[in-house]
């Protein structure tokens, strides 16, 4: 089936230039990067949803090609922005991995009559506190970037975030994995993107019970400890919820496994008439 024609261009919202990409008709499908992503991270699934939905994936500012500006933002409002002006008023799918799943489930959380669906990929509520250990590489990491060393910031953040927990670089796509390292290089390169206001005054991680739609949360087995832990929380709280664990996957599960990925998001969107 040959992909919708897609529009893309930056747009000025909110004192910045955000980047976005649109194809396709129908229910709105956005989809949300993660925070050692941007827009590309959907590379696969962007024409394949937008066949039989409005697609939409954007650069969060400081990311991809959404350049960063001085003062203060909030992704909420960007988001907000960016719907109103594409008109995406009826209800929507939201899928966020991550950062990006955040934002999904305190739009969800806090504008309920804008939300249909929530798919959550390697995500967790904000507010969230556990008891887990941090990743092995996670204080070198801090360390490179206190010493200004982004190209091994990047490199460690990809071991951490990409090859996952007990999975060496040899064992993953090497395509997919320069891919991953250049997007967070590149989000490393514009540092801070101002300073950021809460998106939501509610901390989603003691409100989930008030969920009322369908949630998919998808984990990949080689996450860290915090999101593992993070999508059993989830899986316990919310009422209408299926948890799919990834294998052989870590936390941007989609560009592990795209072909498993979308058969797992399409058996939720149909059991869900979405």
């Amino acid at each position: 089936m040959t992909s919708p024609a897609s529009t893309s261009g930056l747009v000025p919202l909110n004192g910045v230039q955000l980047y976005y990409e649109t194809a396709g008709g129908g229910t709105p499908f956005l989809m949300l990067h993660a925070g050692v992503a941007d827009h590309r991270q959907w590379n696969n699934e962007f024409p394949y949803l937008a066949q039989r939905y409005r697609a939409l994936r954007y650069d969060m500012r400081g990311y991809g090609r959404s350049q960063p500006v001085a003062g203060e933002f909030s992704h909420m409002a960007d988001l907000l922005a960016l719907m109103d002006m594409l008109g995406l008023t009826e209800p929507a799918i939201l899928m966020g991995c991550s950062m990006g799943g955040q934002l999904a489930m305190d739009l969800a959380i806090t504008h309920p009559e804008r939300v249909k669906g929530l798919i959550m990929v390697g995500s967790g509520p904000k507010g969230l506190e556990l008891d887990v250990p941090d990743p092995a590489l996670a204080e070198a990491a801090e360390e490179a970037y206190k010493a200004g060393d982004l190209d091994r910031v990047a490199e460690l953040e990809t071991r951490i975030w990409f090859d996952g927990e007990g999975r060496a670089p040899e064992q993953v796509d090497p395509a997919m994995r320069a891919l991953a390292y250049e997007m967070n290089r590149n989000a490393l390169g514009f540092g801070e993107p101002g300073k950021r206001l809460p998106d939501s005054s509610l901390p989603a991680a003691e409100h989930l019970a008030e969920i009322k739609i369908a949630v998919l949360v998808i984990v990949g087995e080689h996450d860290t400890p915090f999101i593992r832990a993070a999508a059993d929380y989830m899986t316990e709280r919310i009422h209408r919820v299926r948890k799919h664990v990834m294998r052989d996957a870590a936390h941007l599960a989609n560009m592990d496994h795209p072909d498993e990925f979308r058969v797992v998001v399409d058996t939720y969107l149909k059991e869900h008439t979405l």
